[in-house]
C-alpha cells in the first residue's frame, strides 16, 4: 500500500466520520438539547481546524516529493514581514523587484535620480549636454519643492552648474587618461621581440 492510498484511505474515514457527527448533531438540535448557536461556533472551529489540517498535509507532502528543494526562503520567515500590515506591500515590492521608473512620488524618484546623476552625466560627451542634463534637474527639484502633487517632502540639494560641470571635466580627464594608459601598456605588450640578443 502506497503513502497515496493511505492518504486516501484516512480522508474518506475522515469525511465519514464527519458525516456520522453531522447526523448527531443535526437529531440532537431536533431534540432541542442543543444549542444552533453553539452548534454554528463548534462547526466553524471544526471547519478552520480542518482547513488548518489539509493544509499541513499538503505541505508535508510537497515536502516529501521535494517540491521545496533549491527554495531559499524554505525553513526561513518570508522578507518584508515585519508585524505591520501595509496594503500597498505588494506594489512597492514590485516596483523595486523590477526596477520600475517614473511613477514613485517626486521626492522618491528625484532622490534616486541625484544617487545616479554623476554616473548619467560621465555619459555625456559634450559640456552642453552636461549643462542641459544639470539645468533640467535643478528645474524638476524646484517644481517637486511646491508640493502641488503632495508626497513625501524633496530633500534633494540643487546641482551647482558651473561646479558640476567641472567635476565632469576632471572626471573626463580622468577617465582618457586612464584609457590612454591602458592603451600604451597594451602597445608595448603587443611589440615584437627579438628572438636573439646581441652579445657584448
Amino acid at each position: 500500500m502506497t503513502m497515496n492510498d493511505v492518504d486516501a484511505r484516512m480522508d474518506r474515514l475522515r469525511r465519514a466520520a464527519r458525516y456520522r457527527y453531522q447526523q448527531l448533531v443535526d437529531s440532537e438540535i431536533e431534540r432541542g438539547s442543543l444549542d444552533p448557536d453553539e452548534v454554528r461556533e463548534e462547526r466553524r472551529l471544526l471547519k478552520a481546524a480542518d482547513v488548518a489540517a489539509h493544509a499541513r498535509a499538503q505541505i508535508e507532502e510537497a515536502e516529501r516529493r521535494g517540491v521545496f528543494e533549491g527554495n531559499p526562503y524554505h525553513g526561513k520567515p518570508l522578507p518584508g514581514i515585519d508585524g505591520q500590515h501595509d496594503p500597498d506591500w505588494w506594489i512597492k515590492a514590485k516596483i523595486e523587484r523590477e526596477d520600475i521608473r517614473g511613477i514613485a512620488p517626486p521626492a522618491l524618484a528625484l532622490r534616486t535620480e541625484d544617487a545616479e546623476l554623476d554616473g548619467a552625466l560621465d555619459a555625456l560627451s559634450t559640456e552642453a549636454d552636461v549643462r542641459d542634463v544639470l539645468v533640467d534637474f535643478n528645474a524638476r527639484v524646484k517644481e517637486a519643492r511646491r508640493q502641488l502633487l503632495g508626497g513625501p517632502p524633496v530633500v534633494t540639494p540643487l546641482r551647482e552648474v558651473d561646479a558640476e560641470v567641472a567635476r565632469w571635466r576632471e572626471r573626463r580627464e580622468a577617465r582618457l587618461a586612464s584609457a590612454a594608459q591602458a592603451a600604451q601598456a597594451l602597445r608595448q605588450q603587443e611589440r615584437p621581440r627579438r628572438w636573439w640578443r646581441r652579445r657584448s
